[in-house]
Protein backbone atom coordinates (compact mmCIF):
# COMPACT_ATOMS: atom_id res chain seq x y z
CA UNK A 1 0.00 0.00 0.00
CA UNK A 2 1.59 3.25 -0.73
CA UNK A 3 0.67 5.97 1.62
CA UNK A 4 1.62 9.57 1.72
CA UNK A 5 1.37 12.24 4.55
CA UNK A 6 1.31 15.76 3.52
CA UNK A 7 1.47 18.33 6.41
CA UNK A 8 1.87 22.20 6.14
CA UNK A 9 3.36 23.35 9.29
CA UNK A 10 3.41 27.32 10.50
CA UNK A 11 4.85 26.90 13.67
CA UNK A 12 6.23 22.98 13.32
CA UNK A 13 3.04 21.85 15.59
CA UNK A 14 1.76 19.91 12.65
CA UNK A 15 5.01 19.08 10.85
CA UNK A 16 5.73 17.16 14.50
CA UNK A 17 2.47 15.70 14.50
CA UNK A 18 2.72 13.82 11.13
CA UNK A 19 6.26 13.21 11.47
CA UNK A 20 4.95 11.29 14.45
CA UNK A 21 2.23 9.33 12.28
CA UNK A 22 4.45 8.68 9.98
CA UNK A 23 6.72 7.00 11.94
CA UNK A 24 3.43 4.43 12.62
CA UNK A 25 3.38 3.59 8.80
CA UNK A 26 6.81 2.09 8.14
CA UNK A 27 7.68 3.20 4.27
CA UNK A 28 4.91 5.86 3.81
CA UNK A 29 6.20 8.64 2.26
CA UNK A 30 6.05 12.39 3.80
CA UNK A 31 5.92 16.04 2.56
CA UNK A 32 5.82 19.33 2.97
CA UNK A 33 2.52 20.78 1.08
CA UNK A 34 5.42 22.87 -0.64
CA UNK A 35 7.20 19.74 -2.26
CA UNK A 36 3.83 17.42 -2.41
CA UNK A 37 3.56 14.87 -5.23
CA UNK A 38 0.18 14.35 -6.73
CA UNK A 39 -2.00 12.76 -4.75
CA UNK A 40 -3.57 10.22 -7.46
CA UNK A 41 -0.13 8.14 -6.80
CA UNK A 42 -1.37 7.00 -3.61
CA UNK A 43 -4.15 4.63 -2.31
CA UNK A 44 -3.82 6.69 1.22
CA UNK A 45 -3.11 10.24 1.58
CA UNK A 46 -2.98 12.04 5.16
CA UNK A 47 -2.95 15.41 5.04
CA UNK A 48 -2.04 17.74 7.93
CA UNK A 49 -2.52 21.28 8.89
CA UNK A 50 -2.88 24.25 10.95
CA UNK A 51 -6.13 25.55 12.03
CA UNK A 52 -6.43 29.56 10.67
CA UNK A 53 -9.65 31.31 11.40
CA UNK A 54 -11.65 27.91 11.64
CA UNK A 55 -10.10 26.15 8.21
CA UNK A 56 -7.33 24.40 7.42
CA UNK A 57 -4.71 26.90 6.63
CA UNK A 58 -4.28 28.00 2.46
CA UNK A 59 -1.62 25.87 1.27
CA UNK A 60 -3.11 22.29 3.03
CA UNK A 61 -6.71 23.80 1.55
CA UNK A 62 -5.34 24.27 -2.06
CA UNK A 63 -3.62 20.73 -1.53
CA UNK A 64 -7.28 19.18 -0.67
CA UNK A 65 -8.48 20.64 -3.46
CA UNK A 66 -6.55 18.35 -5.90
CA UNK A 67 -7.00 15.36 -4.09
CA UNK A 68 -10.21 13.20 -5.63
CA UNK A 69 -10.98 9.38 -5.63
CA UNK A 70 -8.43 8.81 -2.88
CA UNK A 71 -9.00 7.37 0.60
CA UNK A 72 -7.79 10.50 2.75
CA UNK A 73 -7.78 11.14 6.60
CA UNK A 74 -7.20 14.67 7.84
CA UNK A 75 -4.62 15.62 11.08
CA UNK A 76 -5.00 19.12 12.54
CA UNK A 77 -3.89 21.43 15.07
CA UNK A 78 -4.63 24.34 16.64
CA UNK A 79 -4.84 26.52 19.67
CA UNK A 80 -8.14 25.70 21.10
CA UNK A 81 -9.13 22.57 22.78
CA UNK A 82 -9.50 19.85 20.80
CA UNK A 83 -12.68 18.52 22.26
CA UNK A 84 -14.48 21.53 22.01
CA UNK A 85 -17.19 22.45 19.09
CA UNK A 86 -15.25 24.91 17.32
CA UNK A 87 -12.65 22.05 16.86
CA UNK A 88 -14.99 19.51 15.55
CA UNK A 89 -16.63 22.39 13.29
CA UNK A 90 -12.68 22.89 12.25
CA UNK A 91 -12.46 19.34 10.76
CA UNK A 92 -15.87 19.38 9.18
CA UNK A 93 -14.52 22.26 6.82
CA UNK A 94 -11.70 20.17 5.92
CA UNK A 95 -13.93 17.30 5.27
CA UNK A 96 -16.22 19.35 3.29
CA UNK A 97 -13.06 20.74 0.90
CA UNK A 98 -12.65 16.44 -0.09
CA UNK A 99 -16.54 16.60 -1.13
CA UNK A 100 -17.90 15.80 -4.68
CA UNK A 101 -14.69 14.14 -5.92
CA UNK A 102 -15.25 10.47 -4.93
CA UNK A 103 -12.77 10.83 -1.79
CA UNK A 104 -13.36 8.48 1.36
CA UNK A 105 -12.67 10.15 4.48
CA UNK A 106 -11.48 7.89 6.69
CA UNK A 107 -11.29 9.72 9.89
CA UNK A 108 -10.19 12.60 11.67
CA UNK A 109 -7.60 13.24 14.21
CA UNK A 110 -6.40 16.98 16.06
CA UNK A 111 -4.66 18.28 18.85
CA UNK A 112 -3.73 21.40 20.46
CA UNK A 113 -0.38 23.10 19.69
CA UNK A 114 1.09 26.30 20.31
CA UNK A 115 -0.21 29.29 18.56
CA UNK A 116 2.26 31.23 16.46
CA UNK A 117 3.32 34.27 18.85
CA UNK A 118 2.38 36.93 16.16
CA UNK A 119 -1.58 35.43 15.74
CA UNK A 120 -1.42 35.78 20.21
CA UNK A 121 0.42 39.42 19.91
CA UNK A 122 -2.37 40.87 17.55
CA UNK A 123 -5.02 39.10 19.65
CA UNK A 124 -4.15 40.84 22.10
CA UNK A 125 -3.73 44.51 20.14
CA UNK A 126 -7.39 44.21 19.07
CA UNK A 127 -9.24 44.87 22.80
CA UNK A 128 -13.39 44.54 22.15
CA UNK A 129 -12.97 42.09 19.13
CA UNK A 130 -14.76 39.18 18.90
CA UNK A 131 -12.26 36.99 20.40
CA UNK A 132 -11.10 39.21 23.41
CA UNK A 133 -7.94 37.96 25.63
CA UNK A 134 -10.03 36.86 28.60
CA UNK A 135 -8.24 35.01 31.30
CA UNK A 136 -9.83 32.03 29.73
CA UNK A 137 -8.17 32.94 26.39
CA UNK A 138 -5.23 33.22 28.03
CA UNK A 139 -5.04 29.81 30.52
CA UNK A 140 -6.31 27.82 26.94
CA UNK A 141 -3.36 29.28 24.64
CA UNK A 142 -0.69 28.60 27.97
CA UNK A 143 -2.19 24.85 27.54
CA UNK A 144 -1.62 25.17 23.79
CA UNK A 145 1.83 26.09 23.84
CA UNK A 146 2.70 23.06 25.68
CA UNK A 147 1.26 20.52 22.66
CA UNK A 148 1.52 18.88 20.41
CA UNK A 149 3.00 16.94 23.41
CA UNK A 150 4.21 12.61 23.13
CA UNK A 151 0.87 11.99 23.96
CA UNK A 152 -0.49 13.66 21.27
CA UNK A 153 2.04 11.74 18.97
CA UNK A 154 1.20 8.94 20.31
CA UNK A 155 -2.71 9.52 19.76
CA UNK A 156 -0.85 10.29 16.10
CA UNK A 157 0.93 7.25 15.68
CA UNK A 158 -2.06 5.69 17.06
CA UNK A 159 -4.66 6.90 14.53
CA UNK A 160 -3.29 6.20 11.29
CA UNK A 161 -1.95 2.53 12.51
CA UNK A 162 -6.30 2.55 12.74
CA UNK A 163 -6.95 4.51 9.36
CA UNK A 164 -4.25 1.67 7.43
CA UNK A 165 -6.00 -1.57 8.85
CA UNK A 166 -9.29 0.01 8.31
CA UNK A 167 -8.42 0.45 4.82
CA UNK A 168 -6.66 -2.95 4.91
CA UNK A 169 -9.44 -4.60 6.17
Amino acid sequence: MKILVVYSSLTGNTEKVCRAAAEALPGCHIFSVDAAPPPHEYDLVIVGYWVDKGMPDKKAANYLRTVAQTPVALVGTLGAWPDSDHARECMTKGEALLEGRGNRVLGTFLCQGKVDPRVVEMMQKMSGSAHPMTEERKARLAEAAKHPDETDCENARAFVRGVRAQLAG
